[in-house]
């Protein structure tokens, strides 16, 4: 395949985003037309931000998995599109063709529709990173059904409030996943999140670990006994064909992710089936400068929607080679990653800051004896990454030859929207830079004021604003608009909030500077701190928490808990244990404090609001510079929590 828009030089990104700016139907029409549709669109573009509505291609009808699977058949068919690394060194790969991967979706979309899934159910799928996973995720687009993948980390608890949100009626899982050297029993998960539940009809269960699991008559089935029904031609519902796809309107829901937010309950974002499509096959081949016949790595779980857009839909819709590994970069070793990079040949690698700060410490001795050669080009995702790190990337990695493309998104916006285009734009170590065609930047004060006055060093800063819609923007979030709407749009009208600050130079180049609201970013994943707090809460002994961010040299942040604790004569260090274990099984695992202080109370003003930003400075080690502490209720115990800073 070639791509009339994939941009070949500076010049043309500068012509092409003055072009998105300028006239933003005709662009992404143009861009548009490369994709295959049932029906064209009547309309590119209708938006407002007051409401907020967006729809893009409106009364286009497509169904995304023919754009990522059906139309490379004749010429792809044979060519793979998933690689498979096992967690398991010595388990054999699997390599998967795209002719294999269309055979495999379409026999797993009829198993869904055997077990009673439609168009517009919600399918959660809650599986380890293994290719039934893409076959799960491909086949609910195929056939209508609204997809939610939740990461294999989560609890119980969380899970059960997924679901309750989506009100899902079918789950898709596995017996359990292999995770470097542990086990993780999905099925038991799901077991514990379905207690009371009374909406999910179907359970679907692969068997992945051999792990002995509990299946209820009437409510779990085996995967491997639906395909086979599947397979020998059985019960196959009269007028369905064999492989026969939902057509979708180009606005009609393709998924719900949960991301946290900043109160304790996690927001379904919804991303729909034609904007989404073309931003995130437009961004893979422009940001990565893709090239037919390449191998993409990127080492993301598709349980977050990196994993979506950049292992399944961006690449397969370029008809590209994904590979999709099922472990951890440091097992057996910390030399998996630069094992996996010389034994397929990948020539794109997309991993996180937090990846590479984790395998800078164990020195260089795991690249000993690994050929990176294939490698042509370097990109990282989730945080911003720090200049030491880049350095270190594009020195020992790249070998100084990879440009390092550095991508800021999110969840909602469901594509890159600001980065370096590699080896075709400048970089700049621990800069964004440029905003992709149809991404307009602003940078506001508190009071959404542009901000146009520049600092010391020649920079503007202020919260990053976007000004306009691009295709894959979230739509809404599942079952309360009005969330999305003062989550998003309220904060500054007419603007789309990021929720992040940045900085701005003399070149038009962006720097995120971080979350300026109460969520963190810990490794790359987004954690509400109400979400911690209220989960910190639910601990017997637990009077009241405050949590916060703070500097952490391998995740980017971590999390300091402040916690009033009414339990007497209690081994402080045993109570913290327990408090992480309630936590992990609130949240999971990811979200567990990396600090927790004990404190007799927390700075709060007169009407009993949490001064945070003094909790932050002290947890950062700002201890001189809190600022005025004179309106609090009791200013005596800010000394207290300086004092007992860990």
């Amino acid at each position: 395949m070639s791509f009339s828009y994939q941009i070949k030089s500076y010049n043309e990104y500068k012509e092409a985003y003055k072009k998105s700016v300028e006239d933003p139907e005709g662009f992404w029409a143009d861009v548009a037309q490369n994709f295959y549709w049932r029906r064209k669109w009547d309309t590119v573009l209708k938006w407002n931000f007051k409401e907020p509505r967006v729809e893009w291609f409106a009364g286009g009808k497509l169904n995304i998995t023919e754009n990522c699977l059906d139309r490379h058949l004749e010429k792809l068919g044979d060519k793979p599109a998933i690689i498979w690394e096992s967690n398991d060194p010595e388990e054999k790969p699997r390599v998967i063709t795209y002719t294999r991967l269309h055979k495999r979706v379409c026999q797993f979309a009829q198993v869904l529709r055997n077990n009673g899934v439609k168009k517009g159910d919600r399918v959660c799928i809650y599986m380890g990173m293994i290719p039934e996973l893409a076959y799960a995720v491909l086949a609910c687009a195929r056939i209508g059904a609204i997809h939610s993948v939740i990461f294999g980390g989560f609890s119980a608890q969380s899970i059960a409030d997924r679901l309750e949100d989506a009100q899902a009626e079918f789950i898709i899982t596995c017996d359990g996943a292999h995770r470097g050297a542990k086990e993780i029993p999905l099925k038991s998960v799901i077991d514990d999140a379905l207690i009371g539940n009374k909406v999910v009809k179907r359970v679907i269960v692969y068997t992945r670990t051999r792990t002995p699991v509990s299946m209820l008559k009437g409510r779990d089935v085996w995967w491997e006994d639906e395909m086979r029904i599947v397979s020998e031609g059985l019960d196959v519902p009269q007028g369905i064909n064999f492989g026969e796809v939902e057509i979708m309107d180009a606005e009609d829901p393709l998924f719900i992710l949960y991301t946290s937010g900043s109160t304790g309950k996690p927001k379904g974002v919804v991303h729909t089936s034609g904007g989404y499509m073309v931003w995130t096959n437009y961004t893979f081949i422009n940001v990565f400068q893709y090239q037919p016949g390449q191998i993409h790595f990127c080492t993301a779980d598709i349980g977050w929607i990196t994993g979506h857009s950049y292992i399944l839909y961006g690449p397969l819709s370029a008809g590209a080679t994904s590979l999709m590994f099922e472990g951890i970069p440091t097992w057996p070793d910390a030399g998996r990653f630069w094992d996996i990079i010389d034994k397929y040949k990948v020539n794109i690698l997309y991993t996180a800051p937090t990846a590479i700060r984790s395998l800078m410490g164990f020195g260089l001795d795991p690249l000993k004896g690994k050929d990176l050669s294939s490698l042509k080009v370097l990109g990282t995702v989730g945080e911003p990454i720090n200049e030491e790190a880049w350095h270190w990337y594009d020195e020992h990695i790249g070998k100084k030859k990879c440009p390092i493309v550095d991508t800021w998104w999110q969840t909602e916006t469901g594509g890159t929207l600001i980065s370096n285009l590699a080896g075709i734009t400048p970089a700049k170590p621990s800069w964004a830079t440029l905003p992709m065609p149809g991404v307009q930047p602003i940078l506001v004060d508190e009071s959404g004021k542009e901000v146009t006055e520049k600092d010391d060093q020649g920079m503007l800063k202020g919260n990053l604003c976007i000004k306009a819609p691009w295709p894959s923007i979230l739509r809404t979030t599942y079952g309360d608009h009005e969330r999305c709407r003062t989550n998003y749009f309220a904060t500054y009208p007419d603007l789309y909030f990021t929720g992040d600050g940045a900085l701005k130079n003399e070149e038009g180049f962006y720097r995120i500077t971080g979350r300026v609201d109460d969520v963190l970013n810990v490794s790359g994943h987004r954690i509400g701190t109400a979400e911690v707090e209220n989960a910190i809460n639910m601990h017997a002994g637990v009077v009241e928490s405050a949590v916060v961010g703070y500097p952490h040299d391998i995740k980017g942040q971590g999390i300091y808990a402040y916690v009033i604790f009414s339990g007497r004569h209690v081994d402080p260090e045993l109570t913290k244990k327990d408090i992480l274990a309630t936590v992990t099984r609130i949240i999971g695992a990811i979200a567990k404090p990396d600090k927790i202080q004990f404190v007799s109370g927390l700075p709060k003003t007169r009407s009993g609001k949490i001064m945070r930003r003094i909790l932050r400075k002290i947890a950062e080690g700002e201890i001189s510079n809190l600022g005025d502490i004179s309106t609090l209720l009791d200013p005596g115990v800010v000394d207290e929590i300086k004092n007992g800073k860990i």
